[in-house]
């Protein structure tokens, strides 16, 4: 059970803080507009996962058993890949944010670009869905604590990230790079784990 909220709260910390379209989003906002307007677009993905989680879910429930070895290899594949790219970004780090405003309401924008983002439909296609499945073919209970670890982690990882920009002036990019530093850490490691799932 504990293990399911670990592995829940460490996948949403590296999704977090991973460079793409929702983050520069949020801190492109945060940065022209402050944190009280940005703050409830950090609830985004859980308005535009749930179908993403419905859809993959279902097409999950129709493969066969041995099928999910290779999803596990997929998605040690895409953590890895993931990792490469954080450590990419990490090591060329910038405060530098493109303008990429959007009009309307922060939420509904964030929520916009988060379901034309790929990166939710291959975490839980490759990543948390066969890992869903295989905590509640075990006990349902560790179903539900996966999800709620991950999207509990999710949301205030994307607010601490909001505060940490809003006031990012007096900080330094310094704390911002060292966060993306540890994400890449944490990316290798389920990715390691995801691995060791596949051969086992």
């Amino acid at each position: 059970m504990i293990g399911y909220l670990i592995l829940g709260a460490t996948f949403a910390f590296a999704a977090a803080v991973q460079p793409g379209p929702l983050l520069t989003y949020l801190i492109n906002q945060t940065i022209s507009k402050g944190w009280r307007h940005t703050l409830p677009a950090a609830f985004a993905p859980l308005i535009s996962d749930g179908p993403i989680i419905i859809l993959v879910l279902l097409l999950l429930n129709q493969i066969p058993s041995w099928f999910e070895k290779f999803l596990h290899f997929g998605g040690a594949a895409f953590l890895f890949y993931l990792t490469y790219k954080s450590f990419y970004s990490w090591k060329n780090f910038s405060m530098e944010i493109p303008d990429e405003s959007k009009k309307g309401q922060t939420l509904i924008s964030a929520t916009m670009v988060n379901i034309l983002n790929p990166a939710p439909y291959l975490g839980w296609s490759l990543v948390m869905g066969p890992l869903f499945l295989k905590g509640y073919n075990e006990t349902p209970l560790n179903g539900f604590l996966l999800i709620v670890s991950f999207y509990v982690t999710l949301i205030v990882c994307l607010m601490l990230i909001i505060f940490l920009f809003a006031f990012a002036r007096k900080i330094g990019p310094r704390v911002n790079k060292i966060t993306l530093g540890i994400s890449v850490i944490a990316l290798f490691i389920f990715g390691i784990y995801q691995l060791w799932m596949g051969l086992s």
